[in-house]
């Protein structure tokens, strides 16, 4: 069974259904039009074996923001191997902010993280990842990242990532980096700058390579000038 925030928009009071599973979301203090919920661990996690499912669907004009109470560190997993999946719907104008906290992928952890994105027109997404490989003085383990998404009927975003330790030292992915921090916007672009990249559709990538998570300046903030609709 996996967690689920379902979250509908009702002009009397937004509803909103959760289910828990590995993670327990929880209910926190919002605004009109907002729905604020919080992600908490039920229990040790990641471990080996485990198979994380987080379900997200928002429907109607009604805005969810997700809100991590902590990051989440892959332990070493002794030749077994964890996944992380996260299915998102939004429809019918919703829009979703979840700025994640960083996951640690520890020595001799083996992750595997899939993410797949549904938006009707008119519907956005902003979305934060901080990956980072090894906790303080540690070679990470391996972690393979999928990322899809949709809107519409058009594909806006394929992307898969190897970022095992083989792969991950190359000049073209991480080089000497230990810490790859990006956000996805979908929907609405982010301003042009140097280390955004532009999707065809309306929606962007800014990303950060860096040994250390504090060391890079993604907040946010950093989307105060974007263009927030839904035109290309």
């Amino acid at each position: 069974m996996p967690t689920r925030i379902d979250v509908v928009a009702d002009p009397v009071r937004d509803r909103c259904l959760l289910t828990t599973d590995h993670l327990s979301p929880r209910p926190l203090p919002g605004r009109a039009g907002v729905v604020r919920v919080a992600l908490v661990a039920a229990g040790a996690l990641l471990l080996a074996g485990d198979e994380v499912r987080i379900e997200v669907s928002v429907k109607g004009p009604v805005r969810l923001e997700i809100v991590e109470t902590a990051g989440t560190v892959a332990y070493g997993m002794n030749g077994g191997s964890a996944r992380w999946d996260v299915d998102l719907r939004l429809t019918d104008g919703a829009s979703l902010h979840w700025y994640a906290e960083p996951f640690i992928v520890s020595a001799d952890a083996d992750v595997t993280r899939c993410t797949t994105a549904y938006l009707e027109p008119g519907c956005t997404a902003e979305l934060r990842e901080s990956l980072i490989l090894g906790r303080h003085n540690e070679v990470g383990g391996s972690l393979r990242t999928s990322t899809r998404a949709w809107i519409d009927d058009q594909q806006v975003l394929a992307e898969d990532l190897d970022l095992s330790a083989a792969a991950r030292t190359s000049w073209a992915v991480l080089g000497e980096a230990r810490c790859l921090d990006s956000i996805t916007t979908l929907g609405f672009r982010l301003p042009h700058d140097p280390h955004t990249l532009q999707l065809e559709a309306a929606g962007s990538i800014t990303r950060r390579l860096v040994d250390e998570h504090h060391e890079s300046d993604l907040s946010p903030g950093i989307q105060s000038g974007a263009t927030q609709n839904s035109l290309p």
